[in-house]
């Protein structure tokens, strides 16, 4: 079961890395923007995305100039320099839409991480972010003997994505430098 869901996994990524390598580009360039002026990369994760917040400010490599977004359940005040980092499982988020309208409406630049999934009707994240980076993971990865699925690493694609991120924004600041 292991070796299906590390293949699985590894695929995920693979993904990831091929076909969202422009928007991983694009995404870093607009958080770089705020490292390189003084600003602050706001960052916020949706229920279990917390876990990508967490590596972002306290892991053992925090990302430079990151502060999350809440303070005591109080958003933060986003500054003209800042941008913000948003992560949900998927692109039909209706907290993370909200969130991303009002920052829009706001002019704050808006990077965001979340599986694209379509829904008739009904506006997505990626439609209203500045860039998007889809974690393309909509479905568990591992089938059964039944034909169900089970095996749903949310948090770890998000990661992968992030960490994408994050080493293209040192290796922008560190160009700029």
């Amino acid at each position: 079961m292991l070796k299906i869901f590390t293949t699985q996994l590894q695929g995920q990524f693979k993904r990831i890395m091929e076909q969202e390598e422009m928007n991983m580009e694009d995404g870093a360039r607009i958080l770089a923007q705020s490292v390189i002026s003084d600003g602050s990369i706001l960052i916020h994760g949706f229920g279990e995305m917390a876990a990508v917040v967490t590596e972002a400010l306290f892991g053992a490599e925090p990302l430079n100039s990151a502060k999350s977004l809440y303070t005591n359940g109080n958003m933060e005040e986003v500054e003209d320099v800042d941008s913000v980092l948003l992560i949900t499982r998927f692109s039909t988020d209706e907290e993370a839409i909200k969130l991303a309208e009002e920052l829009h409406d706001k002019g704050i630049q808006t990077v965001a991480i979340s599986a694209i999934e379509k829904k008739e009707g009904v506006r997505t994240l990626d439609e209203i972010v500045d860039i998007h980076i889809d974690s393309k993971l909509t479905k568990p990865l591992i089938p059964d003997d039944v034909g169900t699925r089970f095996g749903f690493p949310s948090v770890m694609t998000a990661l992968y994505a992030y960490f994408g991120l994050k080493f293209t924004i040192k290796e922008m600041v560190e160009e700029f430098e």
